[in-house]
Parts: structure tokens; sequence; C-alpha cells
């Protein structure tokens, strides 16, 4: 599992649970329920890692604990 803070909720738009990672620019998933999201981010935060190596992209440390969350 990831060491970076993610923040969850419900999209009544999207009908979806949304992830986003804060320390990862862009970086988001979605599911249909809260465990299949929390899966996703995991692979979508390795291919945003992937992703910022190839461009030559510093990858950011994980903060821990965000204040303001």
């Amino acid at each position: 599992m990831s060491k970076y803070k993610i923040i969850s909720y419900w999209s009544e738009e999207d009908e979806a649970f949304i992830v986003e990672v804060p320390e990862l620019p862009g970086c988001m998933a979605d599911g249909e329920t809260y465990s299949e999201t929390l899966k996703n981010v995991e692979i979508v935060i390795q291919e945003w890692m992937e992703t910022a190596t190839e461009l030559g992209r510093s990858i950011p440390e994980p903060k821990g604990k965000l204040m303001y969350a």
C-alpha cells in the first residue's frame, strides 16, 4: 500500500467513489465501491510514478499527516 495520503469521497455526479492523491498532481481514481477505488488508486499511483520517471520528473516524497485534511 502507498504511503501517500489519499482523500476519498462519494460523487453523486459520477455515481462512484473518487480518491485523490494531493501530493501527486492529477493522480486520482474511481470505483463502484470504496475497496475497488483503493485498489485502483494503487495502480494509478504506480503508473503516475512510472510516467514521471520516464519524463525525467522528480517524484515527491510522502509528507505524512496533512494538517488540513
